[in-house]
């Protein structure tokens, strides 16, 4: 499975995502677990609004309030603290996990909780929806005890919460998150949920082009995921001009993680663009899963010092070339003018008119 793949490429053990059974219905509602909480750093404060989800090889909350922080409830006993949220299961099942809530101030909170479906901006970062917005998995996840949690000074709070997957869900990923909100500032942890069934891993490049100048070219480029898995693509850049092969860039992993369905726009530094020459590129993106694809595009490099001079040169010549045809009419206008009104020009000879006799004689 690509996400698996992903975590033993990355280094997390395997002992960290807890394998979950499918259960047959929702488990009765249960009260958070309330014990001391272990002493810990007091966490950053975020802005209010929409969440920024952290890719998985960052800390499990990818967003966290001052004195309180959500992670996943560790598998067993001794192991490490989970970065995320793994559950997989056939469409109809119910699957279930536990969060927990750390108040690690002097005062008491209360945090509201919700599931937020997951997806990429426009840019590649991930981020959640808002509530009214989540329509996938985010819209599956309940909570047992409530949505409402107060935290006592210096508790942590275990919350279970289940995800019910609907009967018809189509296979593949269906990323999401777990929210916890207080006075308009969230917190969460993702939840990367696998539905079972075939797994399709694809992808398209789109919308090649070259911007910049020098040094500072960038090749700019659309990555869209058409399968139904998750995708950590890798890119190679191969660049081929009139006078042989250019610099390019070695296949390297695009800091980006591709969600199904999800269409993003990036930018790749090309350093080794030539100074004089067309090239033409070739972009060639590859993930797990088997997923390939290739883009060309063609691009002119000039040296803006001297396209700048000879564009300016030709625009000279252009209107001096303008100007000097305008003068040509000007002066045979008015040379025109001139021709009929010239008096000492010679009067045409005129032939006289016969002589007619009248004497009506016969000749």
């Amino acid at each position: 499975m690509p996400v698996l793949h992903t975590l033993l490429r990355l280094g997390v053990p395997l002992l960290a995502a807890v394998a979950l059974a499918p259960v047959p219905a929702p488990p009765a509602a249960a009260a958070p677990a309330i014990v001391p909480a272990p002493p810990a750093a007091v966490a950053r404060p975020v802005a209010a609004g929409s969440v920024a989800v952290s890719a998985s090889t960052a800390p499990a909350a990818f967003a966290e309030e001052p004195g309180w922080r959500a992670e996943p409830v560790s598998g067993s006993a001794g192991s490490s603290v989970r970065p995320y949220f793994y559950l997989a299961g056939p469409p109809g099942t119910v699957l279930e996990d536990r969060l927990a809530l750390v108040n690690t101030t002097g005062q008491e909170h209360t945090v509201t909780l919700r599931g937020a479906d997951a997806h990429n901006t426009a840019g590649g970062a991930l981020a959640v929806r808002p509530a009214r917005e989540s329509t996938d998995a985010g819209s599956w996840i309940s909570f047992g005890s409530g949505t409402t949690v107060k935290l006592p000074p210096r508790t942590r709070a275990v919350v279970p919460f289940t995800v019910t997957v609907p009967p018809a869900s189509p296979p593949g990923d269906h990323p999401a998150a777990v929210v916890a909100t207080e006075a308009g500032r969230e917190a969460g942890v993702r939840v990367h949920l696998r539905v079972s069934g075939p797994a399709l891993a694809a992808l398209t490049v789109e919308d090649v082009a070259v911007r910049g100048r020098g040094a500072g070219r960038v090749v700019s480029y659309t990555l869209v995921n058409r399968g139904n898995v998750t995708l950590a693509p890798r890119l190679a850049i191969r660049a081929e001009g009139r006078f042989g092969e250019v610099a390019g860039r070695a296949p390297r992993a695009v800091p980006v993680e591709l969600l199904p369905g999800r269409r993003v726009a990036l930018t790749e530094p090309w350093p080794g663009a030539p100074v004089l020459d067309r090239v033409e590129l070739t972009l060639t993106v590859t993930a797990p899963g088997g997923a390939r694809a290739t883009a060309a595009a063609s691009v002119w490099c000039l040296p803006w010092g001297i396209t700048g001079r000879t564009g300016a040169g030709l625009l000279a010549l252009g209107g001096a070339t303008a100007a000097a045809l305008v003068l040509v009419r000007i002066r045979r206008s008015r040379r025109a003018r001139r021709e009929p009104a010239d008096a000492t020009a010679p009067a045409p000879a005129r032939t006289p008119a016969p002589d007619h006799e009248l004497t009506g004689a016969s000749r």
